[in-house]
């Protein structure tokens, strides 16, 4: 697919009000916070990755090309989903003067109206690069993760709009697309993922890392962790000859 190249739009002011508060959970605040505990899991170095929060109508973003650790409240985008009317043309409420927005705000976008998900996640985990890597030696579904029988995988809901946690013997599908050049050509596939794995709450992107989202930021989180911790375990399972779908139940 070819660049979508997008044009952004504001209107000319900065509107800082938005990203102003003294409260450590206001969505400008809450990015910066969680872009440096992830900076520190080595899921956005080199200034990769980002995150997004939804708060009713408006969505926050983190911006493109700054190191994350060091991201401030003023670095913070801001748009309302319903004043988006051409994804080509994407029109902001705050947009920082001197930054770019990020590539992968389609994809975060693609999260909210899809999912209604309320913060969306996006890391370059070396875990989860590698999972994709070795899903790209196998002769057959070399387009999702599959592992079961395994704790953590109780850290994950059964799907959009359903009740309830997976369980320890439910088997655990993340589905992987193929990079793109441009991270926002990326948008169409991983909708179609999405759309395929309706209970998905994550798509790999193989050689480049994940996108993962959920109800909350507490959630999201949550999520981005427990597949983390399963990616790693899923790799060093691989050097033991031990598979990652088993009948023990």
């Amino acid at each position: 697919m070819a660049s979508t190249n997008s044009q952004e739009q504001s209107d000319g002011h900065n509107h800082d009000h938005f990203i102003k508060s003294t409260d450590s959970q206001h969505p400008a605040n809450l990015i910066c916070t969680l872009c440096e505990k992830f900076y520190h899991l080595g899921w956005v170095a080199g200034t990769g990755g980002g995150a997004s929060i939804r708060d009713n109508d408006l969505v926050y973003l983190a911006p493109s090309g700054v190191q994350k650790e060091l991201m401030k409240p003023e670095d913070i985008y801001v748009l309302s989903i319903t004043q988006q009317k051409d994804p080509k043309n994407r029109v902001y409420l705050r947009a920082p003067p001197s930054l770019k927005p990020s590539q992968c705000t389609p994809l975060f976008m693609a999260a909210f109206t899809k999912r209604n998900a309320g913060c969306c996640i996006h890391t370059h985990s070396q875990w989860a690069v590698l999972v994709t890597l070795l899903l790209e030696t196998r002769p057959l579904n070399t387009n999702v993760f599959e592992i079961n029988n395994i704790e953590q995988i109780k850290g994950f809901g059964k799907g959009f709009q359903k009740q309830g946690n997976l369980g320890y013997h439910d088997t655990l599908r993340i589905p992987v697309i193929e990079n793109t050049p441009h991270e926002e050509d990326l948008t169409e596939s991983l909708e179609e993922a999405m759309d395929k794995y309706p209970d998905t709450y994550a798509v790999l992107v193989r050689r480049h890392g994940l996108y993962v989202w959920g109800e909350t930021v507490h959630k999201a989180k949550t999520q981005a962790e427990s597949l983390d911790y399963l990616f790693q375990l899923a790799v060093e399972m691989k050097k033991l000859g031990i598979p990652w779908l088993g009948n023990i139940a």
